[in-house]
């Protein structure tokens, strides 16, 4: 593939299973789409608490914190392609347009995709939101059944993206309702041009777009799954960045002047998870049994490399809402032979580990990390036979529940605690097929949704530290680690950075 001219060439993870990030939660979507094609009502400040305008240039909420209203951005122009020439600049039709997808059974796009809405279901966003009404093309407001201290958190994520009205009546006076997750549309600082499956995207600059314009005339995703190739790729100069370099292969990189690796703290955490649902698996000392039988130091050492630290609880330790000492156990295998014997199992079970398909921060490689479980369990009786699914297989099965357990993890959207607690372990979470653990617990439940509700931060974070206690009681996840998100380029390459909530941003990079 030769290169672009001025452009870039960025040798990516995957391959995207739709254009539209509404649709899903898989990190290959948001990377290949949410910060190139699309923008947002609010940006996350980079304190993580704080927002930012986007095509909402200011926001207000009533006293009775459920009536929101944006002021719009104005002459903001939608994406002008081979397929699509838009008729007007975004107004609040598109705003209603796209939020009422999400949350109105009864909109003409809502079954388009077949898509479940993962993301919004697992937050509660169809049950929150009452209406979305455009009061004048410049202003809409949202209705909320109840006050909800989330409600802005979930705006300003990847996941939240505006969408075009006008593409879409387009598209449903042609009966081709299907192409709007395909042939993409929206604001963003690109739009798409070409795409091959499992090959590359290729995008180009939007030239009417209504933020600083971008520096690269093209950017091409090079979708190259297998870390040693992408690596191979930046070597040869066939791409000029690459997403997730292996953590052995950090160092080497390092070590050459002619390319530089970028870091972030992520947002994340590498968890295993156990189907609840499925004996004996069900019994809370069975699954703290496992938790004491897992010796993280050799984890970090053997798969990290230096690039993770440590999980004690789901939420990592640079959120507002960690609790140090709502921390698991260490690893202990007699007190887990112990609880074995307790819960009627004293000569252990079999048990299946899912190996996460990909590479990921908060796991880069989860043979290596299951072959370690595996040894661990051995000195508890528990004889774990590893699992091997593609991507499709592998999702598709876990929304199903046919696993007993899996090592997965998750990157938070925004900084807000709900961002993790909700999404992956609530009743809604299970509902919307994101709760690996299919656990459904009324108590759990009741401290997130007030802490959704509490208006007082020390409120929200009494808590949130009440949930963290509850967890390592009835241990429906075990956190293993919160990894470092890397990437790496040559050093013609300028102003890439690593987003920390998840995306790339494109927009500001320059090549020299």
């Amino acid at each position: 593939m030769p290169k672009p001219k001025d452009g870039l060439v960025y040798c990516s993870l995957g391959t995207p299973s739709s254009f539209n990030p509404q649709l899903s939660t898989s990190a290959n979507v948001v990377e290949a789409t949410s910060l190139q094609l699309y923008d947002r009502l609010l940006r996350i400040d980079l304190d993580g608490r704080s927002f930012k305008p986007a095509l909402a240039t200011s926001w207000q909420v009533d006293d009775s914190g459920t009536r929101y209203r944006f002021k719009l951005r104005q002459n903001v122009q939608f994406h002008s392609t081979e397929y699509f020439t838009p008729s007007r600049p975004f107004n609040a039709d598109d705003v209603v347009f796209s939020f009422r997808r999400i949350i109105d059974k009864t909109h003409p796009y809502h079954y388009v995709g077949r898509s479940d809405y993962s993301f919004f279901v697992s937050v509660g966003f169809p049950w929150l939101v009452k209406s979305v009404e455009a009061i004048d093309p410049s202003t809409v407001e949202f209705e909320l059944f109840a006050p909800d201290s989330t409600f802005l958190s979930n705006l300003a994520t990847n996941f939240a993206v505006i969408l075009s009205a006008d593409y879409g009546q387009q598209l449903s006076a042609r009966g081709e309702r299907h192409l709007i997750d395909k042939l993409p549309i929206g604001t963003g600082p690109f739009h798409f041009y070409r795409y091959k499956e499992e090959h590359f995207i290729k995008y180009r600059s939007h030239e009417a777009y209504w933020g600083v314009a971008p520096k690269l005339n093209e950017v091409v995703l090079d979708i190259t799954p297998n870390g040693t190739m992408r690596l191979a790729k930046l070597l040869t100069g066939e791409c000029d960045a690459m997403a997730f370099p292996l953590a052995n292969e950090l160092k080497m990189l390092r070590e050459k002047p002619e390319f530089q690796v970028q870091y972030q703290n992520g947002f994340n955490v590498g968890y295993w998870a156990f189907n609840t649902d499925t004996p004996p698996l069900n019994d809370a000392r069975v699954r703290k049994a496992l938790a004491l039988a897992i010796n993280r130091d050799p984890i970090m050492e053997a798969v990290f490399y230096g690039t993770a630290s440590i999980a004690s609880s789901l939420l990592p330790p640079a959120s507002w809402g960690y609790d140090a000492t709502a921390s698991a156990e260490a690893y202990d295998p007699q007190r887990a032979r112990e609880l074995l014997a307790e819960a009627g199992h004293p000569d252990g079970f079999d048990l299946d580990i899912w190996l996460l398909p990909v590479q990921r921060a908060y796991n880069p490689n989860s043979r290596k990390m299951a072959l370690l479980l595996q040894d661990n369990l051995k000195q508890i009786g528990v004889h774990a036979h590893l699992v091997n699914h593609d991507w499709n297989a592998f999702r598709s099965g876990l929304s199903r529940g046919d696993h007993d357990s899996v090592l997965i993890g998750w990157t938070a959207d925004n900084a807000d605690p709900d961002n993790f607690f909700r999404p992956l372990l609530s009743c809604q979470a299970k509902l919307a097929g994101t709760n690996r653990a299919m656990w459904c617990d009324k108590h759990y439940d009741q401290l997130i949704d007030e802490a959704r509700l509490a208006t007082s931060f020390e409120k929200r974070q009494a808590l949130y530290s009440q949930a963290q206690h509850y967890l390592v009681e009835q241990m429906p996840v075990v956190p293993i680690a919160h990894g470092m998100r890397t990437q790496a380029s040559g050093e013609h390459v300028k102003g890439l950075t690593v987003e920390p909530f998840g995306g790339i941003d494109f927009s500001s990079v320059t090549i020299e």
